[in-house]
């Protein structure tokens, strides 16, 4: 994981866009959230572009779209294999989670759409499992496509305001203050992180 946030921290130009697109793709097409979560390359991305080396605009706009068609492929891939894609190896370590992702559709039906793309694991499942449940694709689409324009623009924006926020103290105080705010605000990140994820497992 880290030698692909490294990766991406020293790109710039297009090279951000594709790699970026490709991880917010995979984690909902392949399931590739396991290993990076998307939202760790969109707020990363979001910090590059605070630093003009790609267009947030342009930036927010590929997030949309990967995570949108991500998804899709996703629904496509339950659709087509059903319940067997979820006895695959790198899935089976993971079943009281699915479980609870498909009690989550069960309930909320098309809203655990939009709901699930603001949860990490459940960002990367509940495309397959809506099309395992035959959720009918346009009522998926669209509540695939409000979560992912809302998710892809709100943490793209995350990423390039803290940015912005840490080149303007960096600027005004100094480095030493600039260093400690940061150091505050990756301590919130990551106590928020291990709540969100307590409380998905309870």
């Amino acid at each position: 994981m880290h030698s692909i946030t490294d990766w991406l921290s020293r790109s710039s130009g297009a090279a951000v866009y594709a790699i970026v697109g490709a991880l917010v793709f995979c984690e909902d097409a392949l399931f590739f959230g396991f290993v990076l979560p998307g939202e760790t390359a969109v707020v990363l991305g979001g910090v590059i572009a605070s630093q003009g080396r790609v267009s947030v605009y342009w930036l927010a706009l590929v997030v949309v779209v990967a995570a949108v068609a991500g998804d899709s492929v996703g629904y496509e891939v339950g659709r087509r294999f059903g319940p067997r894609i979820l006895e695959t190896r790198a899935l089976r370590g993971h079943r009281k989670r699915i479980d609870q992702a498909r009690n989550f559709i069960r309930r909320r039906g098309p809203a655990a759409v939009f709901l699930g793309r603001f949860i990490a694991f459940f960002r990367a499942m509940m495309p397959a499992l809506a099309g395992i449940s035959r959720m009918p694709y346009h009522t998926f689409l669209l509540f695939n496509a409000l979560g992912g324009l809302v998710w892809g623009v709100g943490f793209t924006l995350l990423g390039y305001f803290a940015g912005s926020a840490y080149q303007q103290v960096e600027k005004t105080a100094g480095t030493a203050v600039a260093a400690v705010v940061a150091a505050v605000v990756v301590a919130a990140l990551v106590v928020w992180e291990v709540r969100r994820h307590r409380r998905g497992r309870e």
